[in-house]
């Protein structure tokens, strides 16, 4: 174990950080993602201070191979598409860089800066962007050149510890950023942590912070949970701390009121794999069983197949996916039961869609007939 020095406000050494060697950290090498290490290996030639950061590091560390690998760096978003031309600017507030390698994004930021709180948008260093990031155990830094383990909060101790732990005061975390609460108890959940008392009461008196998300975030969390392979796990948890009420209203309801629908309900969410090929085979555990005992489902035909849609799609919001997506999942679930869905005479306007406009004649131009010669007066 060794240790990271800077100058402390009188100047002197300061100890900062605790470095973990690779006998220390155990990660293992051979599970680290090659375009991940070369991203950063580049940007670390290029002159600027790079690492894997976030859930991969903890992953990692737990002995799980990450699905996805996040790089922070000194450089800023212009320099790092500068050196990648496989890469765009993404963000209008908090700006990165997307690198892209095939069909795989790799997001990489830039340090933030404690300059102006815990939600500007300012660059720094790594000392300080370590206490912009929300839970400990998502604080460490991995170099993987060196293949040491930079830990700035203690975030090491806590994984040991298995303990879902704040970096930002607990009065100020959730008030910065409501979706912290869904993440905090889904860590907890998908690696089997516990959450301390101080953060679940926090959570219970602070929950309704949430109605204040958009629907497009929400959206992006449930995808998160449905396709985490941990899906029963972490909705289980949210609805017993009070917070699936903000995803999914109406399926809380029910599994307040009936125990029965509450258990299927989460067994379709445990027979989901996490390696769902497309979104739209994962949504359908958001509502297949409450289309199940909505009415009596019989094989043939469906007459009035616009009517289940708008059902299914009322039952997930504020949830908004893809059209095609719940078109999808739709299918599945109707197949099931051996019923088709009669053919629309208009499939663009059945989608909500203008019909084309038909496509304009060209007038043509008569050709003379050969030989001909015109009349001179």
């Amino acid at each position: 174990m060794r240790y990271r020095y800077s100058a402390g406000k009188d100047g002197k050494p300061e100890k900062k950080a605790i470095i973990y060697t690779h006998d220390e950290h155990g990660i293992k090498f051979a599970d680290v993602d090659r375009e991940a290490i070369g991203i950063v290996r580049k940007l670390k030639s290029s002159g600027y201070d790079s690492y894997i950061v976030g859930g991969a590091v903890r992953d990692l560390i737990l002995g799980k191979k990450p699905k996805d690998f996040d790089i922070v760096s000194a450089a800023s978003p212009a320099k790092i598409k500068r050196i990648f031309r496989n890469s765009r600017i993404i963000g209008r507030r908090f700006r990165l860089a997307h690198v892209y390698f095939g069909q795989k994004i790799y997001e990489v930021a830039t340090f933030r800066s404690l300059k102006d709180g815990n939600t500007s948008n300012t660059f720094g260093t790594i000392d300080e962007d370590a206490f912009r990031r929300d839970f400990t155990m998502n604080a460490l830094y991995y170099d993987p050149e060196q293949q040491i383990v930079v830990d700035y909060v203690g975030g090491m101790e806590d994984i040991k510890s298995k303990m879902v732990k704040p970096i930002i005061s607990i009065s100020e975390i959730f008030k910065d950023d409501p979706v912290r609460m869904i993440r905090a108890v889904k860590y907890a959940a998908a690696t089997g942590f516990s959450l301390p008392l101080k953060l679940k009461l926090k959570i219970k008196s602070q929950s309704n912070l949430l109605t204040s998300i958009s629907p497009s975030r929400l959206t992006e969390e449930i995808f998160k949970i449905i396709n985490s392979g941990k899906a029963a796990a972490i909705v289980d948890l949210l609805d017993k701390m009070g917070l699936y009420n903000y995803l999914q209203p109406q399926a809380a309801a029910l599994m307040r009121k009936n125990a029965g629908f509450r258990q299927k309900y989460l067994d379709s969410m445990a027979a989901l794999t996490g390696v769902e090929k497309y979104r739209g085979q994962a949504i359908g555990a958001l509502f297949y069983v409450y289309l199940e005992n909505a009415r009596t489902w019989e094989s043939g035909v469906l007459e009035d197949y616009k009517e289940v849609f708008q059902m299914a799609r009322s039952f997930v919001l504020p949830m908004n996916p893809p059209r095609f997506e719940m078109e999808h999942a739709l299918r599945k679930f109707l197949s099931n039961y051996g019923i088709t869905r009669r053919p629309h005479p208009n499939p663009v306007l059945e989608s909500g869609a203008k019909p084309a406009a038909p496509a304009k004649r060209k007038r043509r131009r008569k050709r003379k007939p050969a030989g001909h010669t015109p009349l001179t007066p």
